[in-house]
């Protein structure tokens, strides 16, 4: 009875006239396939899993200098030219203390040491502090290494144009996407000069004076930090930690405009008033996007220095890079929280990964980020001293994953 109840309420409510076995069948059907799911871990590394062993120990080389008792150094900049191609800017390489593993990162150690690039006894304003009991030597400040990290290109005459006291190396190292000729610019923010080389290496243009600090068109700067351009070649320097401004010069270098200053009151800075202006990358709307970090903010510009809009990044942030991708969003390698940031270009935080420390995928000081044509992401870390590869994980969702860079595109091949 209760059987036959239930059929003529169904039959009333909605219409059923198909077996209990074949309703269910089709209700089966119309779902959308379980997806596998693996049990236990957590999104330690975000949509990425990490590439172990990368890069690979450098070669001793002609010069005669072993590496026996050697690693990497504070390490400024990383620039994913392609896959094969990847670009490293390291401040010197740095001694590893008795009875450690062949080429441990600083950060890695036990106890763990802070990779530095200042001279042991100077700080990044070249003031004396207390010594910490070791030096790093400025050797394979400049080089490229392949997908599997091994290393097939070292600009060794460029070692020596960063050993200078006071230097302590490179802090960017980028290409224009506008340059068929692939330009490399190289920024020294302590010796205060910006670089621009030839693909094979040949200096062509140096704007600032080696050595010597202020703020003077393009014949000064004070400590320099990052590059952007514009599709006819106009460029903007960030300038940085002294200079507190941003300068903007036409495709042959001459200084055309720059704007920003220090706050005129520290706590509570206004727009177009900087503490540290330490990254910049431009919208395809031509809005310059730059990171003030110890303001920890993003403040937005046009093309000629007019403030449009400006963001928090957080109250432990400490943003050091960023990455403004094809897809129109913006990445953040922050080194306060030390983590990977995702915004909107109106400043709608979306996602986030990644924690502090010095164990493989952690991060101290992730100072540069860049991103390959096959989606793997590099990350640069001055205090844990490496370069530190990440490859999407199979089945990533696309919006957890850092967009393309605009670059210009590789010749292709006939």
């Amino acid at each position: 009875m209760r059987v036959f109840l239930g059929i003529l309420l169904c039959a009333v409510l909605v219409g059923c006239n198909v077996s209990s076995e074949t309703k269910s069948a089709s209700a089966t059907a119309i779902q959308p396939a379980a997806v596998p799911q693996e049990k236990g871990g957590q999104e330690e590394f975000g949509p990425y899993e990490l590439v172990q062993n990368w890069p690979q120990p450098l070669p001793d080389e002609a010069d005669g200098l072993k590496h026996e008792g050697w690693t990497w150094g504070s390490v400024g900049a990383v620039f994913a030219e392609t896959p094969d191609r990847i670009w490293i800017a390291q401040r010197g390489e740095l001694p590893l203390p008795a009875g450690a593993k062949p080429w441990t990162a600083y950060g890695a150690l036990t106890p763990a040491r802070v990779a530095t690039g200042n001279d042991d006894g100077l700080d990044p304003t070249c003031q004396p502090v207390e010594k910490r009991g070791w030096q790093r030597r400025y050797h394979h400040v400049i080089l490229v290494v392949d997908r599997n990290g091994k290393l097939v290109q070292w600009w060794s005459d460029k070692d020596k144009l960063f050993d200078m006291t006071c230097g302590r190396g490179p802090h960017k190292i980028k290409m224009s996407p506008y340059d068929p000729e692939k330009h490399v610019w190289i920024i020294d923010d302590q010796l205060h000069v910006i670089y621009k080389f030839t693909y094979d290496g040949k200096l062509v243009m140096t704007l600032g004076t080696k050595g010597k600090r202020g703020r003077d068109a393009g014949k000064l700067f004070d400590r320099p930090t990052d590059i952007a351009w514009l599709p006819d070649g106009t460029f903007f320097i960030s300038d940085g930690y002294g200079g507190t401004r941003v300068a903007k010069f036409d495709k042959d270098g001459k200084f055309l405009m720059d704007w920003g200053g220090p706050p005129k009151d520290p706590k509570n800075p206004g727009p177009n008033e900087f503490n540290t202006v330490h990254s910049i990358q431009i919208s395809n709307d031509r809005r310059l996007f730059v990171v003030d970090r110890g303001h920890r903010r993003i403040q937005v510009f046009d093309e000629n220095g007019k403030f449009l809009d400006m963001w928090n990044t957080g109250v432990r942030s400490s943003p050091y890079a960023h990455l403004l991708t094809t897809d129109q969003f913006l990445w953040i390698s922050d080194g306060g929280t030390n983590r990977i940031v995702k915004y909107d270009l109106s400043g709608h935080y979306l996602y986030g990964w990644g924690g502090p420390g010095g164990f493989p995928g952690q991060f101290n000081g992730p100072h540069s980020i860049t991103v390959d044509q096959e989606g793997n992401l590099y990350l640069a870390e001055v205090f844990n001293g490496r370069v530190q590869k990440f490859r999407p994980k199979p089945g990533a969702d696309p919006a957890k994953l850092v967009g393309q860079e605009l670059r210009y595109p590789p010749a292709s091949k006939s």
